[in-house]
C-alpha cells in the first residue's frame, strides 16, 4: 500500500507571489554569473587596485567588527538584562543605522565627528585625530552600520537565555564580571559568532556612508565597494568580477551561520558518550554502600562550609511580599510548602538578594550580610532544573564555586570530584550535562553547591523533574549528605515525603506569610492549612464552629465530638481511612452522612482512593481495599453513601 501523503499543496493565491519574490531576488544574482568573463576572473581580481582596494576592505571591517564588539556587546547585554527608562529608545537608535539611508548616515557621521562637527574639532585639538579622509573615517563609518547587526543577534540570544544559569553562578561566588565571561558569553556563543559574522560582512561591503564621511582615496578609503562602483565607470567587466566576488563572500557567511542570526542559544551537546540513563553508581565511585549511604566524614563537613567545622545559624526578617521571620540552628533544613503563588520561590530569591518583591534582612551566623551583593552572601541555590552549565564538565560545574573563589585550579578540581565521589558520580566527571540522566544531574547539582563552601543552601524543588525510582534514590542520598552541612538548608517541595523525611521543620507559606512553622510530625497531625492537609493526604474542611458542629465554608454542616467556642474558625482533619463507603444509606452510629456520586478512583499502593462528589458537603476523599470497591461495585458515576463518625473528625483552631 503507498504511503499516504500528509503535505497538502499551498494555495496558488500564495505561492504564485512567493515564487514571483523568488524569482526577483534570484535574477540579479544570475545577472552577475551570467555576465563574469570567467577566462579574465583571475586578472581581474589580481590587478594592483583591487588587491589594494580588498586589503584595506579586510583591514576596515576587522577593525569595524573589533570596535563593534568592544562597544555592541555590552550594549546587548544592557538591552537584554537591564530593565531601565529609555531602553525603546536606545533600541530605535541601534535599529536606525539599518533603516537609515547609507549616504544619510554619512553626512550624519560628518556632522557629528567632522572637522566642523560636534566633536571633530576636539578630536582634532585634543589628540591630532581627523577621521574624515583617513582610513580611521572608513572604520568609524562601517562600524556605524554594521553593529547593530552584532547588537540585535546577541540581544536576541541573551533573550533566549534563562536567567537562572547567571542567577546560579553569582550563588555560587562568581562576581558579574565573571559570570558574564565564563557563563553567559560562552552560552550565546551561537548568536554572537553569527553577529559577528553578520557584523563583518556588512562592514566589508560598506559604500555609502564611507564616500560620504571618508571619501574615495586608494589606498586610504578605497575600499572594494568603492573600487566597484569606479570601475563600472570605465570597465564594466572587472566591476562584475570584483562584484562576483563579495557575492561569494556575502554567500559563504550566510551559508556558514545556517540560520542561527535568529539569536536562540544552542544547547551544544558534549563529543563523546551517549547519554546515560542508569542511575548506579558505576565502579568509579565502588559500591553503593560507600557513596550513597555513608554519612558524611569529618573532612567532608569541613568542606561544606567556608572555614572548618564552621556552623551558622540564620536569622532572617523578610518584608514585601513575603512577610515573615526566619530563626533557625546550624544544620536545620526548613522544609518551604504552599500552593502556586504562596511565596515559596520569592522567599528564597530574597535571600539571595535578586528580586526587588521582597527584602530579607538576612544574618548568618556572626555575618550581616543584608547590604552584600548575591556573590557575596555565600548562599547556595539549586533551582528546579539544576541550571548545570552546558558548556562545562560536571568536574568543571562542581569546581565552579571554587574557583570563583579564587581556589587554585588544581585544589579546586580535586575537592570537586571528591564532592562528585561523595555523591555517587565521580564516574561521570568528565561528561556534559547533556549526557546525564536526571538523577545524575541533579546529583551534580547539589554537588555544586556544597563545594561551593556555603552558609545558606537553598533547594528549589530539587527533585521534582525525576521520575519516582531515581526521586527515591536522590532523596535519599540528599538527605545522607545534608546530615554533614553546618548551614541551613531550605527546600521547597510539593511532595508531602520530602517534606516529612528531609526536613526538621515545615513552614507553610500563604500570601507570603507563614501560616505554620512546625516539626513535621506537628503539620502531619494538626495542619493549619487546607492546602498542606490535602497534601498529605487527608479531607480539609474550613468552617466556622456552632454549638452543634462545624458549619463548613463551602456550605453544609459536620457534626464534631471536640467542643469549640462557637464562632471560632476551625479546619476539620478526616483521614481517607476514616470514610466509609456504602451502597445504601447506612444506619447505626455515624452522625455524617452524605449521598454522592463516584467522580475518580485512583491507585495508591495496595489501595484505592475514590473522590466522591456530594451536594450536601464538600468532595470527599475515601480510602478502600480493591476487594470492597469490587463488592460495592465502586466505578466512575456510581451513587453511593458516604459516613464519617464524629470521633474521626479533628479540630484544628485557625
Amino acid at each position: 500500500m503507498s504511503r499516504l501523503r500528509t503535505r497538502t499543496r499551498p494555495p496558488l493565491t500564495l505561492a504564485l507571489p512567493a515564487l514571483l519574490a523568488v524569482a526577483f531576488l534570484l535574477l540579479p544574482l544570475i545577472g552577475i554569473l551570467v555576465r563574469t568573463q570567467w577566462g579574465e576572473l583571475g586578472t581581474h581580481l589580481g590587478s594592483p587596485g583591487v588587491v589594494e582596494a580588498l586589503k584595506l576592505s579586510l583591514l576596515v571591517s576587522l577593525w569595524a567588527l573589533a570596535l563593534s564588539l568592544l562597544l555592541g556587546v555590552p550594549l546587548a547585554w544592557l538591552l537584554a538584562r537591564v530593565p531601565f527608562k529609555g531602553k525603546a529608545l536606545v533600541r530605535s537608535l541601534v535599529l536606525l543605522p539599518m533603516v537609515l539611508p547609507p549616504t544619510v548616515g554619512g553626512v550624519a557621521l560628518l556632522l557629528g565627528f567632522g572637522r566642523r562637527g560636534l566633536l571633530g574639532p576636539w578630536l582634532e585639538e585634543t589628540f591630532g585625530i581627523t577621521l574624515p579622509f583617513h582610513t580611521s573615517g572608513a572604520v568609524v563609518a562601517a562600524t556605524f552600520v554594521a553593529m547593530p547587526f552584532l547588537v540585535i543577534s546577541l540581544e536576541g540570544a541573551l533573550g533566549g537565555l534563562k536567567q537562572s544559569y547567571e542567577e546560579t553562578a553569582a550563588s555560587l561566588g562568581a562576581s558579574p564580571v565573571r559570570v558574564f565571561f565564563t557563563v553567559t558569553l560562552p552560552m550565546v556563543a551561537p548568536g554572537l559568532i553569527a553577529g559577528a559574522a553578520l557584523t563583518w560582512a556588512r562592514a566589508l561591503g560598506e559604500f555609502g556612508a564611507t564616500i560620504t564621511f571618508a571619501g574615495n582615496l586608494p589606498g586610504t578609503t578605497q575600499t572594494l565597494p568603492l573600487q566597484v562602483y569606479l570601475l563600472l565607470q570605465d570597465q564594466p567587466e572587472a566591476a562584475t568580477s570584483v562584484s562576483l566576488l563579495l557575492l561569494a563572500i556575502a554567500m559563504a557567511v550566510l551559508i556558514a551561520l545556517r540560520g542561527r542570526w535568529t539569536g536562540t542559544p544552542v544547547a551544544r551537546e558534549a563529543a563523546g558518550a551517549p547519554p546515560v540513563i542508569d542511575e548506579s553508581p558505576g565502579p568509579a565511585t565502588g559500591p553503593a554502600t560507600d557513596t550513597d549511604t555513608a554519612p558524611l566524614s569529618p573532612s567532608a563537613s569541613e568542606s561544606a562550609g567556608h572555614e572548618a567545622g564552621g556552623h551558622w545559624p540564620l536569622h532572617a526578617t523578610v518584608t514585601g511580599f513575603n512577610q515573615l521571620t526566619l530563626d533557625a540552628a546550624p544544620g536545620t533544613t526548613i522544609a518551604v510548602v504552599g500552593e502556586n503563588g504562596a511565596g515559596k520561590t520569592t522567599l528564597l530569591r530574597a535571600l539571595l538578594g535578586l528580586t526587588p518583591r521582597a527584602h530579607a534582612d538576612l544574618r548568618l551566623g556572626d555575618t550581616d550580610v543584608t547590604a552584600l551583593p548575591p556573590h557575596k552572601r555565600q548562599v547556595a541555590w539549586v533551582p528546579q532544573d539544576g541550571a548545570l552549565f552546558p558548556h562545562l564538565s560536571a568536574l568543571a560545574n562542581t569546581a565552579y564555586g571554587l574557583r570563583a573563589r579564587r581556589v587554585p585550579r588544581a585544589d579546586a578540581r580535586r575537592e570537586a570530584q571528591a564532592w562528585l565521589d561523595r555523591l555517587g558520580v565521580g564516574h561521570l566527571a568528565q561528561r556534559r550535562p547533556a549526557q546525564l540522566s536526571g538523577g545524575q544531574a541533579q546529583r551534580v547539582a547539589l554537588a555544586r553547591a556544597l563545594a561551593a563552601r556555603p552558609r545558606l543552601l537553598l533547594l528549589d524543588e530539587p527533585l521534582a523533574a525525576l521520575d519516582q525510582t531515581t526521586r527515591a534514590r536522590v532523596r535519599h542520598t540528599l538527605r545522607t549528605h545534608l546530615a554533614g552541612f553546618g548551614g541551613v538548608c531550605l527546600i521547597v517541595t510539593h511532595d508531602p515525603v520530602e517534606a516529612v523525611s528531609l526536613a526538621d521543620r515545615v513552614l507553610v507559606l500563604a500570601d507570603g506569610r507563614a501560616l505554620q512553622d512546625a516539626p513535621p510530625s506537628e503539620v502531619t497531625r494538626h495542619p493549619r492549612s487546607p492546602w498542606v492537609a490535602r497534601m498529605l493526604g487527608r479531607n480539609a474542611w474550613p468552617g466556622i464552629a456552632s454549638a452543634d458542629g462545624l458549619a463548613l465554608a463551602e456550605g453544609g454542616r459536620l457534626v464534631v465530638a471536640e467542643v469549640l467556642p462557637e464562632g471560632a474558625q476551625a479546619l476539620a482533619i478526616i483521614a481517607p481511612e476514616a470514610v466509609s463507603v456504602h451502597r445504601d444509606r447506612p444506619g447505626g452510629s455515624p452522625r455524617n452522612v452524605w449521598q454522592g456520586t463516584v467522580r475518580e478512583i485512583t491507585a495508591v499502593g495496595s489501595r484505592l482512593r475514590v473522590l466522591i462528589a456530594s451536594a450536601g458537603a464538600p468532595d470527599l476523599v475515601a480510602e478502600i481495599t480493591p476487594e470492597a470497591a469490587a463488592e460495592l461495585g465502586i466505578v466512575d458515576g456510581a451513587e453511593v453513601w458516604t459516613s464519617v463518625k464524629a470521633t474521626e473528625v479533628t479540630l484544628v483552631r485557625l
